[in-house]
């Protein structure tokens, strides 16, 4: 269990929540874990199948406390609203935004600020624990590139612009990207970024991990009550959860490149762990698959310091939090969206 932004989050997959006079009380195998009073909650996020009562989920409902389930692996499974759920009007608030581009690029540029600090970080920590197996002059020559366009982004008031600003950053950064492989270099070679189809190993495990995290974010975006399918940097398109694509933007290093260099260079994925498709295409095999959502699920699980809020969380929760920090903002109550940038 943890409290974080006036939000509950019970990420223990066999506790039950029940109504006790004021309370919420979470118990596990019938025994009491813990108590909370409501007046202090404005949500309450469960990854459990066991669920909680009617009669608590009733007065969540009148009390407009936002009661949201998920699978433990994280999958949205339903949200309790009530009467008076003013959903509605935060998500008018995001369509209102999105339908105006200076007021998109305000909250776009926070999105693509992170994701290039966090970039910068990852290169930076391969150069730092492994200075003698990297090419050192490049490394920092990148680094210092990405801070340079970091102040450019900080200014940037056109969307266009600014992903131009984007774009160029991750192809220096995917340019470097195969350096950080340390080991495997023969069976996990990287020469840029391909997709639709992932033509390498590399590539394979990427597309794979950002689809993941893809949905992890479309997940905790509907949680909090906002649409996944209109966001400020990614525009409409039928069918593509624009505002989860946003938002993962800032997590992709921190959150999967930094996972699949690591299941490279301590040997958990290997060449055996892929095949080609009749179309050319690379993919896991189904024990591949497997390891990588196992490692995948156990990474979510492993302790970190959230940067902004300055609490301890697991990984997984990460796309939760800023969903919340997202709503905020676009509610008024902070000022400026707080991108997650990992150090």
């Amino acid at each position: 269990m943890r409290k974080l932004l006036n939000t509950l989050f019970i990420t223990t997959e066999n506790a039950f929540l029940s109504l006790e006079g004021e309370t919420v009380c979470v118990e596990i195998a019938k025994q009491k874990v813990g108590q909370f009073p409501l007046h202090t909650l404005e949500s309450i996020v469960c990854f459990t199948y066991n669920g909680a009562t009617p009669a608590f989920m009733g007065v969540c409902a009148q009390k407009g406390i936002n009661l949201t389930f998920f699978s433990p692996f994280g999958r949205f499974l339903c949200r309790v609203v009530g009467e008076n759920q003013g959903n509605v009007l935060l998500r008018k608030q995001q369509y209102r935004i999105s339908d105006h581009k200076e007021a998109s690029c305000l909250i776009a540029r926070n999105l693509i600020l992170g994701k290039v600090f966090n970039c910068r970080w990852s290169i930076d920590r391969t150069l730092r624990d492994h200075p003698l197996q990297v090419d050192a002059e490049r490394c920092k020559t990148t680094i210092q590139y990405l801070i340079n366009a970091m102040d450019k982004i900080k200014r940037e008031e056109d969307l266009d612009s600014l992903r131009g600003l984007e774009g160029e950053c991750a192809s220096l950064y995917f340019g470097i990207f195969g350096d950080l492989i340390l080991n495997q270099k023969d069976a996990f070679p990287f020469s840029g970024r391909n997709k639709r189809p992932p033509l390498d190993n590399v590539n394979a495990m990427l597309s794979f991990g950002y689809t993941l995290l893809a949905n992890d974010c479309a997940y905790a975006l509907e949680g909090v009550g906002l649409d996944s399918y209109v966001g400020f940097l990614h525009r409409d398109r039928p069918g593509r959860k624009s505002l989860a694509l946003d938002l993962m933007e800032e997590m992709r290093a921190v959150l999967v490149d930094r996972f699949v260099l690591t299941l490279i260079n301590n040997r958990k994925i290997r060449k055996e762990h892929f095949q080609i498709s009749e179309s050319g295409a690379v993919e896991f095999t189904e024990d591949g698959r497997k390891k990588f959502i196992t490692a995948w699920q156990e990474h979510k699980r492993e302790q970190i310091t959230h940067p902004y809020l300055q609490e301890k969380i697991c990984w997984g929760l990460v796309p939760h939090v800023q969903a919340l920090l997202l709503a905020r903002h676009l509610r008024g109550d902070i000022d400026g969206y707080p991108p997650f940038m990992w150090k």
